[in-house]
């Protein structure tokens, strides 16, 4: 079968005709109920000759709509595709007084609600054992998915997964502001303080964007968050960050128990995402191969092309060998 890659020079004119019009008339949308009764939205597409399923796990601020491109690509090769906002970003409930604050309390309920979707939403309109696909922070959840249920997904691939993050400062000045800043937020507010230097949702100008050297990718990206101000986030909460670093500490500990087979696609010039930190716990994993993209900036799903068509290829070939599910 050919394989089907968007292209960034149709992309203006796809976007708004053959990609809109597949999500107003293909794409299933709903919510869940996560941990803690939080509203979990979530978004599926089923092809009707599917070859495969994808299960996609974003990453930090994104929501589902941010993904209409790689839904339509995906289910243009052929799979039905799942997706869900995780807790407190995208169209998911935000558990803050103030909604732009990037919070969650434990990575652990972003792999309960990740769990919950995959019983309650995927396996019931699946033919086939999933795959997983997971970004940054969705890498991070995802593969401590894998840790805790191993026998869900057949494979995983993961793009720029957050397995180590780059500091401003020393590691131990962080942690040792992460404490001082957790110990006053408790004494001195009773709602998440934002971790120093962050802010509400500000629109990034493209020339100084850390995250892609695409310009019609990284539009319709701050297009769909103005349309749907729903959708923006801000920066990290003392809380988040917490979370983030114990949830480090744990996939660091339990990467040898991961028995999924893995494909780590790491952006080059990645700003966001420590690459050593990449290198390290997937030599950890013993089905782990990583395959570096040279240059290319932090997403790569919505990357230019020349970046982006050797990751979606590598993920695509990846895919290809689909277990089939008990009914098949």
């Amino acid at each position: 079968m050919d394989v089907y890659l968007s292209e960034e020079h149709e992309l203006a004119q796809n976007y708004d005709t053959r990609i809109q019009g597949f999500w107003h008339n293909q794409v299933v949308t709903g919510s869940l109920e996560g941990v803690g009764n939080t509203k979990i939205a979530y978004a599926y597409a089923i092809h009707p000759e599917a070859r495969g399923t994808v299960v996609i796990s974003s990453g930090r601020i994104e929501g589902y709509l941010k993904y209409k491109e790689l839904v339509f690509e995906l289910y243009q090769n052929h799979y039905c595709v799942f997706i869900l906002d995780h807790r407190g970003q995208g169209l998911s409930d935000r558990m803050t007084l103030r909604p732009h604050q990037g919070y969650v309390e434990d990575f652990a309920d972003y792999v309960t609600d990740l769990k919950t979707f995959y019983d309650s939403v995927v396996v019931p309109n699946s033919t086939h054992q999933p795959m997983l696909l997971g970004h940054s922070m969705g890498g991070a959840i995802g593969t401590r998915y894998l840790a805790s249920y191993p026998k869900d997904f057949c494979k995983a691939a993961f793009t720029a997964p957050m397995y180590g993050i780059r500091m401003p400062l020393p590691t131990w000045l962080v942690k040792s502001l992460l404490y001082m800043g957790m110990t006053l937020n408790q004494w001195l507010g009773k709602n998440p303080w934002y971790f120093p230097g962050q802010r509400d949702y500000l629109a990034i100008p493209f020339a100084i964007n850390p995250l892609t050297h695409s310009k019609i990718r990284y539009r319709i990206f701050r297009q769909e968050y103005e349309q749907e101000p729903a959708l923006q986030l801000g920066g990290i909460t003392y809380h988040w960050l917490r979370a983030a670093i114990a949830v480090l500490d744990t996939l660091e500990k339990h990467a040898s128990d991961v028995q999924t087979e893995i494909l780590v696609l790491q952006a080059g010039g990645d700003q966001i995402i420590d690459n050593k930190a990449q290198d390290h716990l997937c030599a950890m994993m013993p089905r782990c191969q990583l395959q570096p993209v040279a240059g290319a900036k932090h997403e790569l799903l919505m990357e230019a092309d020349k970046y982006r068509h050797p990751a979606m290829q590598a993920i695509l070939a990846f895919f290809e060998l689909q277990k089939p599910g008990p009914d098949e």
